[in-house]
C-alpha cells in the first residue's frame, strides 16, 4: 500500500499577497493558479523549490468564521515544517528578506531548527534534519 498527504490548506486573506510571500520571499514554486468559476475562487498551489512532498493550497477565507483563523490555524503552535538541505543558506536568505524569526537557531538531536512567522502570523519551523533521521530523505 502507498499513501501520502498531497495538499495542506492554508487559509489566507488574499491570493496575490500570499503568492508574493510564499513564492517571492520563501522561494516556493507556484504549481497552479487557476480560477474556479463555479465556486468563484482560485485554486492556488505552492510547494518548496525542488520539493516532492505535500504542497500547500492557499485558500482565501470566504466567510467571517474562516477569516478569524487566518494566521492562527493551530492556536499558536508551529503549524508547518519547512525542511531544507542547507539550513544556514536559507536562514540567512530569509533573514535578509525580512522574515521574522521568533526563536533563534539551535541544534537538536533531530537537526538544526529556528521558528519564524509568515505574513499572517502562522509559526513555521525552518529545519535541516540530521543525517539518518527517518524523514531526512
Amino acid at each position: 500500500m502507498k499513501q501520502s498527504i498531497t495538499h495542506v490548506a492554508l487559509v489566507v486573506h488574499d491570493y496575490d499577497e500570499a503568492i508574493g510571500f510564499y513564492c517571492g520571499v520563501l522561494g516556493f514554486d507556484l504549481l497552479e493558479d487557476s480560477y474556479q468559476p463555479e465556486q468563484d475562487k482560485r485554486w492556488v498551489v505552492v510547494r518548496p523549490k525542488g520539493g516532492q512532498g505535500a504542497s500547500i493550497v492557499l485558500a482565501r477565507a470566504s466567510k467571517p468564521e474562516q477569516e478569524a483563523f487566518v494566521g492562527n490555524q493551530t492556536g499558536g503552535r508551529v503549524f508547518l515544517f519547512f525542511n531544507t538541505d542547507d539550513f544556514w543558506r536559507d536562514y540567512n536568505r530569509l533573514t535578509a528578506e525580512g522574515v521574522e524569526f521568533i526563536r533563534e537557531p539551535k541544534t537538536e538531536d533531530y537537526g538544526t531548527v529556528a521558528v519564524f512567522r509568515d505574513i499572517y502570523g502562522n509559526l513555521w519551523d525552518l529545519l535541516q534534519l540530521s543525517e539518518g533521521h527517518p524523514a531526512a530523505n
